[in-house]
């Protein structure tokens, strides 16, 4: 089971998400780091275990619509150099294939970013095109045909509940098991509410490939034991 950090990137630091309210996010205070730079919080995370993947979200081009940036280019100064998931709320394929350009990055394809299904058609084979299905207050953020299509979805696909972000209100257990029974083969990814191992467990019995994992990290509710006993099994 996949264990991955985040990284939410608000003016180029990294902030503390949650319940996906994005434009009250403040840099991260953490004991991990000093500083809410970004390659100073991931050594912090890199501390509690070698992660081998951080997922990293640029709120700016999610919000904004704006180019991707170069918010993830801090991490592949780290050694051993990370795979990065990046979601840099991509609208265009021209965008997609950039990104997927460099073999030690992975194009996440937010839903709620979506107009259609286009780019999803076409880089839905792609081996590092994630889908990420957006929820919030129990609605689905993008186009409908997404949702309805699990032909179209990718190998992975993140089941993301924003108003779960650190809310510390565990993971949406009933969608993700409705997601990954229409899923087919698929991966599935939680993402928001994690907060403890007990929570690790109950996704790892459901079957659940990954976590995304932000809050129980820097807080401590997760250690470097626990989470190499996930990422062995």
């Amino acid at each position: 089971m996949l264990i991955i950090p985040v990284l939410d990137v608000k003016d180029g630091l990294v902030v503390r998400a949650q319940m996906g309210m994005r434009e009250s996010y403040k840099p991260i205070e953490t004991p991990l780091s000093p500083t809410p730079t970004i390659e100073s919080v991931a050594e912090g995370l890199r501390r509690i275990h070698p992660f081998p993947v951080f997922y990293v979200a640029d709120l700016d081009a999610i919000e904004k619509g704006s180019s991707p940036s170069a918010t993830a280019d801090p991490l592949f100064l780290l050694r051993p150099k990370p795979d990065v998931w990046l979601d840099a709320g991509f609208r265009e394929a021209k965008a997609v294939g950039a990104v997927l350009a460099d073999s030690q990055t992975f194009a996440v394809l937010g839903s709620e970013s979506q107009a259609d299904t286009d780019v999803l058609g076409a880089f839905g084979s792609h081996p590092r095109l994630i889908l990420s299905l957006d929820f919030r207050g129990g609605a689905f953020l993008g186009p409908p045909s997404i949702l309805s299509q699990p032909h179209l979805w990718p190998k992975r696909v993140i089941v993301m509940t924003l108003d779960k972000v650190g809310a510390r209100r565990g993971p949406d257990f009933d969608r993700l098991q409705a997601i990954k029974d229409a899923s087919g083969n698929r991966e599935i990814i939680a993402a928001g509410g994690v907060r403890n191992v007990d929570d690790l467990e109950r996704l790892y019995g459901m079957g659940i490939a990954g976590a995304l994992v932000a809050t129980s990290l820097h807080s401590g509710e997760l250690d470097g034991a626990e989470i190499s006993a996930f990422m062995d099994k």
